[in-house]
């Protein structure tokens, strides 16, 4: 069976994804590298905010919210 790639903003909260590839560049994909965010890392979405954006994910143990122009540029398998 073939694994799916897709963005982690359509990750459903309480479900786990790995990173599979970073598709930001400059500042931001800087930023996602800073945080931690590389291939094989887990992250699970914790909570979304009322308007649904941002959202809440635990990235390697601490809580780090996203909006979700940044989180759909982080490709992960479910």
């Amino acid at each position: 069976m073939q694994r799916k790639e897709i963005p982690l903003n359509e990750i459903p909260v309480g479900k786990v994804a790995s990173v599979s590839s970073l598709t930001a560049d400059g500042a931001t994909r800087r930023r996602m590298l800073d945080l931690g965010v590389v291939g094989g890392t887990k992250i699970e979405p914790l909570y979304k905010s009322p308007s649904g954006n941002p959202v809440a994910y635990l990235i390697r143990g601490a809580v780090i919210a996203l909006r979700s122009d940044v989180s759909a540029q982080i490709m992960v398998e479910a």
